[in-house]
């Protein structure tokens, strides 16, 4: 494989009818891959499915309706995607869900545990259905999207952040036991102005960026376009390891950051 180039990969995002997970899809789709985004709710897919359209090249794009938290889902989507398109590459575990802000002792079991199920658990479930259904025997790569809250401290969403930095350590982990066939890689945005999260950058946006050696927050575009490089050839040495993409947020010396 040559640079970025996903020419007849066929990739399937999670979470991917919006924002972050959209954006992968489109790059992917611009860089000549097979897209499958699965999401829970129909006329978002279908409204995603039509955007990717737009991109005029080659290559299907394919639409699931799956809770990324439902493990027969995840087992559902990914034989849908092997009987249809042939093969799967490339999975983006990008599907996270964050039910519950507030001080980690005030945390209720229901939440929490519905936290854990989307964003850990069901980043194993729908990797093992790709190992199991394709990469076991075909090799492939999974692009884990966490988030650079995995790193530090946040005084609003600990529990979310907790799952995330969970992930990063079942990035490295899954990369020990799927080697030599699957890499395994993850990337860790910082704020991205979706709109998703438009609440917490739209009010703060000028004190934020004001901090920032880069002076501006991030967008669908910047991660969507660092996500190509872990599911390329480019990276074929690379797995167990994470991007860290903020704008240099967690460069911020000791009294700097907010």
């Amino acid at each position: 494989m040559n640079g970025q180039e996903l020419q007849g990969q066929v990739a399937l995002i999670t979470g991917g009818s919006r924002g972050i997970g959209l954006g992968i899809a489109r790059a992917y789709r611009e860089a000549g891959a097979h897209v499958v985004v699965v999401a829970r709710k129909p006329d978002g897919l279908a409204a995603a499915r039509e955007e990717l359209l737009r991109v005029k090249v080659d290559g299907e794009v394919h639409e699931v309706v799956a809770n990324a938290g439902d493990p027969d889902d995840a087992e559902r989507s990914v034989e849908e995607t092997v009987s249809r398109l042939g093969s799967l590459d490339v999975l983006v575990n990008n599907a996270a869900t964050n039910p519950y802000m507030g001080d980690l002792l005030d945390l209720d079991l229901p939440r929490a545990e519905k936290t854990v199920r989307v964003n850990q658990y069901g980043m194993i479930a729908w990797t093992r259905c790709a190992w199991r259904a394709w990469m076991r025997e075909h090799g492939g790569a999974v692009v884990n999207i966490a988030s650079v809250g995995g790193l530090i401290v946040d005084p609003h969403i600990g529990w979310y952040n907790a799952t995330k930095a969970a992930m990063l350590h079942m990035t490295r982990q899954l990369a020990y036991e799927l080697g030599p066939s699957a890499r395994v890689n993850a990337i860790a945005p910082g704020l991205i102005k979706t709109e998703l999260a438009r609440a917490v950058w739209e009010p703060r946006e000028p004190i934020l960026t004001a901090k920032l050696p880069m002076r501006r927050l991030g967008t669908v575009e910047d991660v969507a376009h660092a996500a190509l490089f872990p599911a390329s050839g480019a990276s074929s040495w690379m797995t167990g390891q994470t991007l860290v993409l903020d704008g240099g947020a967690t460069v911020l010396p000791i009294g700097v950051a907010e």
